[in-house]
């Protein structure tokens, strides 16, 4: 990332979001965006794979809190008036004080001590924290590039989500073409770009004193040019790659939830590390059972008998035998039983509970003996009214 690119590019925008999103609203953005400007859904696409590598980018940035920081600071700092050019001098700063933005972005020049000549690190570390790239001095130019990061999605069960499991994921990601090695030249022989003389970059003077460094527009910032282009990367050096790796989902993860998988991205450039592979995951519904945190949650219909009479009832629980609850003498519809240890796997291999709800089944059809013993029941309770309490706590209110 050079220094115009960092002032200029509004990830914001990329992603289609106000500056002010919050995580969630990236997130959704960036799983949109992602999946129309998928490879796989637009092959032989360039267009939209450049695209694709654009929102990626952007989601790098905003949807990390320390990086996305990094980044709004240094826009506000350059991007909204800092350090113009002034009346006073060429630099903007008091008369006479001239300085270039190499200073900023690589250290100390010409020996200077942090503080005293120069800004030494200063926003140089600001940039390579956000970009993984190191500092833009020209001591850094030839430095190995991380990958990019990668996020995938996949829908479990909900049986697979509480106990955990192991699933395909085919992913795809920019990688060295296989075909010319990276090189980007059919016959594996580039020659030095004789513009920016191998590094990647040029550098042109701003006004005032100001110098910015680009990429090399000959090269496209490689360094190398090839002089008979690859038929498959088309002298870029890099290519599509597709995937398929066997991914472990922990038990108890929940719905929505972002798995992040260290060095499991896309492939560092230059000898650079991998990116990280980030997994989204998606949880069926059950149609019995539901899920509050570590605990399982299920409604079992009981009768009137048994919610009157109280006992005995069995309740199902999820991928095990049933158990045994005692129901209370008067138990009303609604109360929450406790089954301990039958919910869902927690990080450190103790489960939650099952949460049972009482629920009072009412029956639509009675047989006679049934209809007379509760016309039997009703004169024998005739003198009880059961929204006696109600009415007197409306009157008091």
């Amino acid at each position: 990332m050079s220094t115009k690119d960092f002032i200029e590019k509004d990830y914001y925008k990329v992603l289609g979001v106000p500056k002010d999103a919050t995580e969630a609203e990236i997130k959704k953005a960036y799983r949109k965006l992602a999946r129309e400007y998928h490879p796989d859904a637009n092959k032989g696409d360039v267009k939209a794979e450049e695209r694709f590598k654009e929102i990626s980018e952007a989601n790098d940035v905003l949807a990390d809190p320390k990086r996305r920081k990094e980044y709004d600071e240094a826009r506000a700092l350059f991007g909204n008036g800092g350090f113009r050019p002034g009346a006073g001098g060429r630099g903007g700063g008091p008369a006479g004080f001239n300085f270039d933005l190499g200073d900023l972005f690589g250290g100390a020049q010409g020996g200077g001590a942090p503080g005293a000549g120069g800004f030494g690190g200063g926003l140089g570390d600001v940039f390579g924290g956000i970009f993984n790239r190191g500092g833009a001095g020209p001591g850094t130019r030839t430095q190995p590039r991380r990958g990019q990061d990668i996020e995938s999605e996949v829908t479990l069960s909900f049986t697979e989500a509480v106990d955990g499991a192991t699933v395909p994921l085919r992913m795809s990601s920019s990688a060295a073409c296989k075909a010319c090695s990276g090189t980007g030249d059919k016959n594996g022989t580039p020659r030095v770009c004789p513009t920016c003389v191998g590094t990647g970059q040029v550098t042109r003077g701003g006004g005032g004193g100001f110098s910015l460094t680009d990429p090399c527009a000959d090269c496209k910032g490689r360094g190398l040019i090839a002089e008979t282009p690859c038929d498959v990367c088309k002298g870029s050096g890099r290519a599509t790659s597709s995937r398929t790796m066997q991914v472990r989902i922990p038990a108890g993860v929940s719905d929505g939830q972002r798995i992040r998988l260290r060095g499991k991205g896309a492939p560092g450039e230059r000898g650079g590390p991998n990116g990280d592979l980030y997994v989204v995951v998606n949880v069926d519904k059950h149609p019995v059972f539901g899920r509050k945190g570590d605990n399982l949650t299920v409604t079992v219909p009981v009768s009137f008998t048994e919610a009157a009479l109280g006992g005995e009832i069995k309740v199902p629980t999820l991928g095990g035998p049933p158990v045994t609850l005692k129901l209370p003498a008067g138990t009303p519809g609604g109360r929450t039983m406790r089954a301990r240890g039958r919910g869902a796997t927690r990080k450190d291999g103790t489960r939650g509970d099952l949460l049972v709800t009482i629920e009072v089944s009412v029956p639509r059809d009675l047989s006679d003996k049934a209809r007379e013993a509760l016309e039997a029941y009703r004169e024998a309770t005739a003198g009880e009214d059961p929204r006696a309490e109600l009415f007197q706590a409306a009157k008091g209110a």
